[in-house]
C-alpha cells in the first residue's frame, strides 16, 4: 500500500505539508514533542486533515490517544489514527490531559477551541513544535507554503573511486530573492547524519558547485554512499531546486551525468531498463522519509505485467539502498521494461548500469502518473496545432554512435503507444522515419534512430574523434494513428547513446511538449514561468572542470511552422554570474545545433569563466530544447537533457 499522503497534484502543485513534518530538522524535533505527551491522555485536535499523514510518516503509536476532533463536517466518522472523528463540539467531553493540535500557524486555531477545552486538559501542543528556525523561511507569516520548502534529494557518493558533483545557478534573486543558501544534510546509507553545512548562493545568476570529493576533506569523512538533502533558503519565484548531477572517477571511463530528483515521492515510477546479459542495473533507493520503509513497501514488476516481485528487506529512514534488479526479476532482459512500485517513499530514482567490462553509467526513472486518461481530442489537433506532441532527442554523428530509442509507457492509463519517429538533419531536413504501429504496454521494441540517417562518408577511424564522424540531427517521436491507439500527452522514451569505438554509454529519459505555436492546448507550449505559451529559451550548460570538454545539443523543434532560424545567444558566464564572451547562432526550424565549449569559445575565454562557469543558452524568439554532457577523451561521455530557469 502506498503512503496515504499528498505530495504533488497537477492542478495545485507540490504539497509543503509533507515536506514540513520530513523535514530532518523536524524529524530531529518530534521525540521531544511525543516525550512530552507519553503516559497523559491525549485528544488530537485536526482542523486542517493533516492527522493521518502524520501517522503515515511518524509512528505515533506510544502516544495514548483517547479521541479525535475535526472541525470540517466531512470529515465526522471518518477514521484518523484509528479513532472515530467526532465533531470539535464534543472536545468539553473529553478525558484529556493535553490536547494535541496537528496543525501549524496554530495559535488561531487554539484560540477558536479554548472555550471549548476539557477541566483536566493541562497542556495544549502543536506541530509548530517541529517549525524549523525562522532565518530558513521566505515566508515567516505563513509557514506552509512551497517556498518556505525548496528541497531536493541528490544521489551522493564518495567512495570506491566514484565522486559526484552537484552544479546549480542562483536563479532565485534573478525572481527577487535578497539573501538565500542552501542548507545541506548529509546522511549516509543508513540514513545517519554525517554532516550539516549552509552554502551561501553567489548573486543573481552565479553558480554553485557542491562536489563530495570537497565535502569528505571538509569534513574528515571516509568513504559513502548516501544522499544529501538541499534545501534553498529564503527564495522567489519558484520551489523547484534544479541542478545538473555528474558522476566522475578517479578512472577516466567513470563518468555520468543525470539531474534533480523532483521533490514529490509518487506511487509509481518507469522507464526503467532492464539488464542485457552483460549487465547489472541497481534501482538507487532512496527513502525520503524519516520514517523505514517496512519490507513489501517497494516491489518492480515487468512494464505491462502485473506480478510484482517485492524488497522484502527494509530501508531506513533517510537511507539508501541498492537494489538489483535481478534479485527480484532475473527473467527480465533488454528492451524489455521495468516498473517501479515506490509506494510514495522515495522520489524520482537514480539507477546504475553496470556492465561487466568494468563500465557504468546513471540515469533517472521518471513519474508515471495515475490522474490520467485517454485524450479523445489529440487525434483531432492536427489542423490547428500540426505536429502537436513533440518528444525530441538527439541523434549523434553516425559512424561514431549508436542512438537508440526505446518508447517507455509513462502513465497507468497507457494501453497503447501509437507513434511515429522522424530523423532531421542538422538544417531541418526530413531524412527518414519508422513508424511503430500502435506499441502494446509491455513492448520491447527499441530501434538506433542513427540508421535513419543518410550513410557516413568514411569510418568513424577516418576522423579526429567520435563526435566528427559523420551526419548528425535529431530524431522527434509523434503521434501516429494510422493503425489506432490512444494518447494522453504524457509521451516518453529512454534513448540511449553507445560510442562504437570505447564502447561508452550514456543514457536519458524525457517526454513529449508542444513547441513553438502560439495556440496553446492545455498547459502547452509550457513556459518557464507564468502561464503557456512558452516561447523562449534559458538554458543552463553546466562547463565540466579541466580535463573536460563540455558538449551541447540544441533542437529547434516546432509543432507548427515558426521563426525561420533561431536568434540564439551563447552566454559565457563565471560563478559570479558576470558574462565573460557571447556568441550569437542560429538554428534552422526543425533543425539542432551540436557544439562543444572549446570549437566555440577560445580557450582563454574559457579560463576567464573558471571553474563552475557556465553557458546561459538565451532566446527570445523561440523555444529550444537541449542535451548536454561531458567529454572525457576518448574514453568516456555523458549526456542528459538540460534545464531552464
Amino acid at each position: 500500500m502506498a503512503l496515504n499522503i499528498e505530495t504533488f497534484s497537477n492542478k495545485l502543485g507540490g504539497n509543503a505539508f509533507f515536506k514540513a513534518i520530513g523535514h530532518p530538522l523536524a524529524a530531529r524535533a518530534l521525540p521531544e514533542l511525543l516525550a512530552g505527551l507519553r503516559g497523559k491522555r491525549v485528544a488530537v485536535y485536526d482542523p486542517l486533515g493533516f492527522a493521518a499523514a502524520l501517522g503515515e510518516i511518524y509512528d505515533l503509536s506510544e502516544l495514548r490517544v483517547d479521541a479525535v476532533f475535526v472541525q470540517d463536517i466531512g470529515d465526522i466518522g471518518r477514521e484518523i489514527l484509528g479513532r472515530t472523528a467526532l465533531p470539535v463540539t464534543d472536545l468539553p467531553g473529553a478525558a484529556a490531559e493535553a490536547i494535541l493540535v496537528t496543525a501549524f500557524d496554530s495559535a488561531r486555531l487554539v484560540d477558536h477551541i479554548r472555550h471549548l477545552l476539557p477541566a483536566g486538559a493541562e497542556e495544549v501542543v502543536s506541530l509548530d513544535a517541529l517549525r524549523i528556525p525562522d532565518d530558513m523561511l521566505t515566508d515567516r507569516r505563513t509557514y506552509l507554503t512551497g517556498l518556505n520548502f525548496a528541497t531536493n534529494f541528490a544521489l551522493f557518493r564518495d567512495a570506491e573511486g566514484h565522486h559526484t558533483r552537484i552544479v546549480t545557478a542562483n536563479y532565485w534573486s534573478g525572481y527577487g530573492a535578497k539573501d538565500p543558501e542552501i542548507w545541506c544534510g548529509l546522511m549516509d546509507a543508513e540514513g545517519a547524519a554525517l554532516a550539516e553545512w549552509r552554502e551561501p548562493l553567489p548573486g543573481a545568476g552565479g553558480s554553485i558547485t557542491i562536489d563530495s570529493a570537497e565535502v569528505r576533506r571538509r569534513f574528515g569523512l571516509g568513504p559513502f554512499t548516501g544522499q544529501l538533502f538541499l534545501h534553498v533558503l529564503r527564495i522567489a519565484g519558484h520551489d523547484v531546486v534544479k541542478y545538473a548531477l555528474d558522476t566522475y572517477g578517479d578512472d577516466p571511463t567513470v563518468l555520468s551525468c543525470t539531474h534533480d530528483a523532483n521533490s514529490w515521492p509518487a506511487e509509481r515510477y518507469a522507464g526503467l531498463p532492464a539488464p542485457r546479459e552483460d549487465e547489472r542495473v541497481v534501482l538507487w533507493v532512496q527513502n525520503s522519509h524519516p520514517s523505514p520503509i517496512p519490507g513489501g513497501g517497494v516491489g518492480l514488476n515487468l512494464m505491462g505485467h502485473e506480478r510484482v516481485a517485492w524488497l522484502e528487506r527494509e530501508v531506513p529512514a533517510f537511507g539508501v539502498h541498492a537494489l538489483d534488479t535481478r534479485d527480484l526479476l532475473p527473467e527480465a532482459r533488454w528492451p524489455q521494461q521495468i516498473e517501479v512500485r515506490a509506494g510514495k517513499h522515495f522520489v524520482r530514482p537514480r539507477y546504475e548500469v553496470f556492465v561487466a567490462e568494468g563500465r557504468s553509467r546513471i540515469a533517472h526513472a521518471n513519474v508515471e502518473r495515475n490522474d490520467l486518461k485517454p485524450d479523445p481530442h489529440i487525434p483531432e489537433l492536427g489542423n490547428l496545432m500540426g505536429k502537436g506532441y513533440i518528444l525530441p532527442a538527439p541523434v549523434l554523428p553516425r559512424a561514431g554512435f549508436r542512438s537508440i530509442v526505446l518508447p517507455t509507457p509513462m502513465a497507468t492509463c497507457q494501453e497503447t503507444l501509437p507513434l511515429r519517429a522522424v530523423v532531421y538533419d542538422r538544417d531541418g531536413q526530413e531524412v527518414g522515419a519508422k513508424r511503430l504501429g500502435a506499441l502494446p504496454r509491455d513492448h520491447a521494441v527499441a530501434f538506433d534512430a542513427g540508421e535513419l540517417l543518410p550513410a557516413a562518408n568514411g569510418a568513424a577511424a577516418d576522423a579526429p574523434s567520435p563526435w566528427e564522424s559523420g551526419p548528425w540531427g535529431h530524431v522527434e517521436l509523434v503521434y501516429d494513428f494510422a493503425e489506432g491507439g490512444t494518447a494522453d500527452g504524457w509521451l516518453h522514451s529512454l534513448f540511449r547513446y553507445e560510442d562504437k569505438g570505447s564502447g561508452h554509454t550514456a543514457e536519458t529519459s524525457f517526454g513529449a511538449h508542444m513547441f513553438n505555436t502560439v495556440l496553446t492546448y492545455r498547459d502547452e507550449p509550457q513556459s518557464y514561468a507564468g502561464p503557456a505559451p512558452g516561447l523562449s529559451t534559458r538554458l543552463f550548460l553546466r562547463l565540466g572542470p579541466p580535463p573536460y570538454d563540455t558538449l551541447c545539443h540544441l533542437i529547434y523543434a516546432a509543432s507548427t511552422p515558426w521563426h525561420a532560424a533561431s536568434r540564439t545567444t551563447l552566454q559565457l558566464t563565471d560563478p559570479a554570474g558576470r558574462q565573460v564572451a557571447e556568441r550569437e547562432v542560429e538554428i534552422p526550424c526543425g533543425g539542432s545545433l551540436l557544439f562543444r565549449a572549446s570549437k566555440t569559445f577560445a580557450a582563454e575565454e574559457l579560463a576567464a569563466a573558471g571553474a563552475g562557469g557556465y553557458v546561459l543558452v538565451r532566446d527570445t524568439t523561440c523555444r529550444l530544447f537541449g542535451y548536454h554532457g561531458l567529454i572525457g577523451g576518448a574514453a568516456a561521455f555523458s549526456l542528459d537533457h538540460m534545464f531552464g530557469f
